[in-house]
């Protein structure tokens, strides 16, 4: 089978599948399984491709038609800038998240070192981004899971800053206040993208989506169950004004500000929006020095 006669056949069992944009994930899968870029591709599509390339090549098309991600198919996302190997173990890196790691590093201070703990690192997406645009700061990458541990790990090592960067395994932030020593320094802020979705659209979600790790997305009834068990820990371990950087969905934004004012721990928050308009990063600081937060406790 030539290239031309491969993409026509993959491209056309795409869209009967309903992919949004078929030609351009059968090149993207092509170019995967082949070893040649996009344009190679379209110069070349007369070349035959051996049997064994074919038969890779409509497995995967199959298993994209059937919804599994495009990109755990071709074990690779870009983030940042950024190339992030992916697999079934972590969540796929979504551009809404780059607002909450640009969002931090607009607020970061590069004069000094800066330290940073990232609960629930996955891919190290966010661990591994700030590491490689802020080259004076340190990273605690935190997560429950052995598997996306590895996965982050071997991204730092792809990017160069793993030497900066130390995993932690466990839940949350507990890892780091069980540590004396690091307790005691506290962190100049804490980012997470922790699962934020509502227990009730789990099925609701497109089905790619759905197969991703549900252990990453379903945050609990109003999705912010996590976050309840974070807040208090994040201020625990920030040091005074540190800064608090969480993702949050669509009309969460109240919710996670009341969660914030009841401790009394933080001064009044930001709300940051995404590249559509939507609210989707939440931001406040930890009050200290002897002053009193911004944010009124509720009762």
């Amino acid at each position: 089978m030539t290239l031309g006669e491969a993409l026509e056949k993959a491209t056309s069992r795409l869209r009967r599948a309903g992919v949004e944009e078929p030609r351009l994930e059968a090149e993207v899968l092509l170019a995967a399984v082949s070893g040649l870029t996009r344009p190679q591709l379209l110069a070349r599509r007369e070349y035959l491709l051996a049997g064994e390339t074919v038969e890779e090549y409509l497995r995967l098309v199959a298993r994209r038609s059937e919804g599994y991600p495009l990109q755990y198919l071709t074990g690779c996302r870009e983030f940042m800038g950024l190339p992030f190997k992916v697999t079934p173990d972590v969540l796929i890196p979504r551009g809404d998240t780059e607002v909450l790691v640009e969002a931090v590093l607009n607020r970061a201070d590069r004069d000094r070192p800066w330290v940073v703990a990232d609960v629930g690192t996955g891919s190290g997406a966010i661990a591994v981004s700030l590491a490689y645009y802020l080259p004076r700061a340190f990273i605690y990458a935190l997560d429950i899971s052995k598997g996306a541990l590895r996965v982050a790990a071997e991204n730092a090592r792809r990017l160069g800053v793993a030497e900066r960067i130390r995993w932690e395994e466990g839940d949350l932030l507990e890892p780091l206040l069980k540590q004396r020593e690091v307790a005691g320094a506290g962190v100049d802020a804490v980012v997470a993208n922790l699962p934020y979705i509502p227990a009730g659209e789990w099925e609701k979600l497109p089905r790619e989506v759905r197969h991703e790790p549900r252990l990453a997305l379903d945050g609990g009834p109003d999705g912010l169950d996590l976050y309840r068990r974070l807040l208090p820990q994040a201020a625990a371990l920030l040091k005074p004004g540190g800064l608090l950087a969480v993702e949050i969905g669509p009309g969460q934004g109240p919710a996670m500000a009341q969660l914030a004012a009841a401790l009394g721990a933080y001064t009044a928050g930001e709300i940051i929006k995404d590249y559509a308009g939507r609210p989707r990063c939440f931001l406040a600081r930890r009050a200290g020095h002897g002053g009193q937060a911004l944010f009124k406790g509720g009762d």
